[in-house]
């Protein structure tokens, strides 16, 4: 799923403090997760600032509601209403909920109130990981489904570095918690399914024209209209 985090306070007032009222719209998918996007979330930022514009000599209003999804457009039908007589949108999506939105109520400015971090998963209760980039060259068939793309701190592409011991990468000093060296982990793995032969191919370098070869990436589904 993808992770986000809130954006500073202090952004968040600098970006809204020129419109008098602001909806504040929750996304209740990927973000929610983390905690940082949803009903809960949306509500909370906008009592917050309700209480930080409270004293202004500027009359402001702050809303909140929330959505299914923001990234898909086919969630908006029911919610035009609510943006009537809106000055501003903050949108608690990740960053293509945020476009989608801009997108759909051209007309009105629409401003992130999150930073979108990772492609994470849940691997313990209120533990998110990062497990992939959307690099676009997916290599998890040789490399026994973990990525060193996305886990390795360096993204190195055929076997450890020098600096990993004992299972764990270095950087595990310099941020104060443990992390695994992710080629410790696929060599594991590999020898556990008997496919550490994989170990010896020489992967090609990176082919990041697939990730971003001059624009956006589209996908279109069988039988799905363009919008």
């Amino acid at each position: 799923m993808i992770v986000g985090e809130h954006k500073p306070i202090e952004e968040v007032i600098e970006s809204v403090k020129e419109y008098k009222n602001i909806l504040v719209v929750g996304c209740q998918t990927c973000v929610s997760v983390s905690l940082t996007g949803g009903d809960k979330a949306a509500r909370e930022l906008s009592e917050s600032l309700t209480h930080v514009f409270k004293k202004s000599k500027r009359p402001y209003l702050f809303k909140s509601t929330s959505m299914e999804r923001q990234c898909e457009k086919d969630w908006f039908k029911p919610f035009f209403e609510s943006v009537k007589g809106v000055d501003a949108i903050l949108s608690l999506a990740c960053g293509a909920g945020v476009q989608t939105m801009a997108d759909v109520f051209d007309d009105i400015p629409v401003i992130p109130g999150l930073n979108t971090t990772f492609i994470g998963a849940l691997d313990a209760p209120g533990i998110l990981n990062e497990k992939c980039v959307g690099c676009g060259d997916c290599v998890l068939a040789l490399t026994g489904g973990i990525c060193p793309v996305a886990r390795c701190a360096k993204s190195l592409f055929n076997g450890p570095c020098g600096g990993s011991s004992k299972g764990l990468c270095e950087v595990s000093i310099s941020l104060g918690r443990e992390i695994e060296c992710a080629w410790h982990l696929i060599v594991d793995r590999l020898s556990k399914h008997d496919k550490l032969d994989n170990y010896s191919k020489i992967g090609k370098h990176k082919d990041w024209t697939n990730s971003n070869n001059g624009g956006p990436r589209q996908l279109i589904l069988p039988g799905e209209p363009p919008y």
